[in-house]
């Protein structure tokens, strides 16, 4: 194992982001994944993330969401929706996260490395165009992805998203457009309501919707038969992954039953796939994950994934 083969992306203004001492999304969750990682991996090379900038983020979300999002809170809570809260250190949290999907597209486009894991907060799929929701301020993976298109000029760009939300705001921002495939397998019903399979987009869009107290079983099939192979159909020159994993049977917000061998198994096959296509290029963002012993450990198979050596096709 080859760990200067990935590299890592946070940042400390993303343990900042306060959302009260109740709400599952705490700063508590991405310690859980910092510790986990530096043990598990001590020689992995970390790097802090830039803050995004306000024409970078205009890539995916109007500018009222972002005088929403980033505006400035002097002390205490805000209650930007009925789930999602803003505090101090909010905006400063939310244009790192966004700048880290950034950052680490500029270096797997460049060459210098092939895959990258961003380890920040807040979590980002829910957030649309023009509305902050579900935790999330900015949307992260999207705003990676218009940089990817924007920028460097990809005319095939994959997120592959297994938090066990349907990422309804990363859906709504892509459905018009075919250079992006968006491929999701979410628990339904459960918040925030969307991802039906009759949600196909421009034909990009690819949802399975596995009911409560489905197992892996349920879930590899479903990636097996349906996700993956729409995904290598599609020939990505980048791989973006929402890797959330509240779809954990321990996790407190939902009832999906699986375990950290699975979301290494997702993983791993993600890896084929980009092997195959991207050049093995792949940029993966922490979503959800909301009980910490099961996020530590999916996040360290997740890694150990990444890290396999790339295969020969």
């Amino acid at each position: 194992m080859n760990e200067r083969a990935l590299l890592a992306f946070t940042h400390p203004a993303c343990l900042q982001h306060a959302t009260g001492p109740d709400h599952p999304e705490r700063p508590q969750r991405l310690e859980a994944v910092l510790q986990a990682l530096q043990v598990s991996h001590p020689r992995l090379e970390w790097r802090q993330a830039p803050r995004a900038t306000r024409e970078q983020l205009l890539r995916a979300h109007t500018p009222a969401l972002l005088d929403q999002a980033l505006a400035t809170v002097a002390e205490g809570l805000i209650a930007l929706d009925p789930d999602t809260m803003a505090s101090p250190g909010s905006a400063e949290a939310a244009l790192r996260a966004a700048g880290a999907g950034i950052e680490a597209v500029d270096a797997v486009i460049d060459g210098s490395i092939r895959r990258v894991f961003c380890a920040v907060r807040p979590p980002g799929h829910h957030a649309t165009v023009d509305a902050v929701m579900g935790f999330c301020l900015l949307n992260n993976i999207a705003i990676a992805a218009r940089h990817a298109i924007d920028v460097h000029g990809l005319s095939r760009v994959a997120i592959v998203d297994f938090d066990v939300h349907h990422g309804n705001g990363t859906q709504a921002i892509f459905e018009h457009d075919p250079r992006v495939l968006y491929a999701s397998s979410h628990q339904s019903p459960l918040y925030p309501g969307t991802g039906a399979e009759n949600e196909t987009g421009c034909g990009n869009v690819h949802n399975v919707a596995l009911h409560a107290n489905a197992d892996g079983t349920a879930f590899r099939a479903a990636w097996r038969t349906r996700l993956l192979p729409a995904l290598d159909a599609f020939t990505p020159q980048l791989l973006l992954i929402s890797a959330g994993f509240d779809a954990h049977r321990r996790d407190p917000l939902a009832q999906l039953q699986l375990d950290a061998d699975d979301f290494s198994w997702i993983t791993r096959e993600l890896v084929a796939i980009a092997d195959r296509h991207a050049a093995g290029r792949i940029v993966s963002m922490l979503e959800g994950g909301y009980d910490l012993q099961a996020l530590a450990e999916c996040s360290v198979a997740h890694v150990d994934a990444l890290l396999q050596p790339a295969e020969r096709h």
